[in-house]
């Protein structure tokens, strides 16, 4: 999403703009090869991002399994045979 918001910057520099104030023209050029080069660096720079973020989840995801670990819970129940029963009512 980020990426497309730049794609107007992208190509706003790879325009070369140029003025003659002798015959009072201005000349605007689109240069493709700066376009294509800009969205690489761009695609490059978010893929090297998410790879960083995607490392961070899993180091913090490590952590918790790591911190949580087993829980054992012995329960040792008796009964006396011998007392009368009583009404838990």
């Amino acid at each position: 999403m980020r990426t497309a918001l730049l794609l107007p910057l992208l190509l706003l520099g790879a325009c070369e703009v140029t003025t003659d104030d002798a015959n009072d023209t201005t000349t605007v050029e689109y240069n493709q090869t700066v376009a294509e080069e800009g969205a690489r660096d761009v695609a490059n720079k978010a893929g090297a991002i998410a790879g960083t973020i995607a490392e961070d989840v899993e180091q913090s995801a490590d952590k918790v399994s790591n911190e949580v670990g087993d829980i054992d819970v012995d329960v040792d129940v008796t009964r006396d045979k011998d007392a009368p029963a009583t009404n838990a009512n």
